[in-house]
């Protein structure tokens, strides 16, 4: 089932900007569909398979830090090339 996940990382501290980088830094070396914008950053592609990698990402970086806030959107589907059409 192909899944498009939003990922939202919020560090609550002063060096929050060196953990997003490392973060999606560990998510770039992943094999699946990626987007970043200055806000989120978006991965498409196998549900079970994202998720594995997600629950190790964010186990590293729980490990790693406190105060960390994660906010995941999940949607049923492969997103990747959707367009407005309005």
């Amino acid at each position: 089932m192909n899944t498009s996940i939003e990922i939202t990382l919020m560090p609550l501290n002063d060096n929050y900007e060196s953990i997003i980088k490392k973060f999606i830094t560990s998510i770039r070396d992943s094999r699946f569909q990626i987007l970043e914008n200055p806000l989120s950053t978006q991965i498409y592609g196998a549900y079970e398979p994202m998720m594995e990698m997600l629950v190790e990402k964010i186990n590293s970086i729980f490990s790693d830090c406190d105060g960390i806030v994660v906010n995941l959107k999940i949607v049923k589907g492969n997103r990747f090339d959707y367009k407005p059409d309005f």
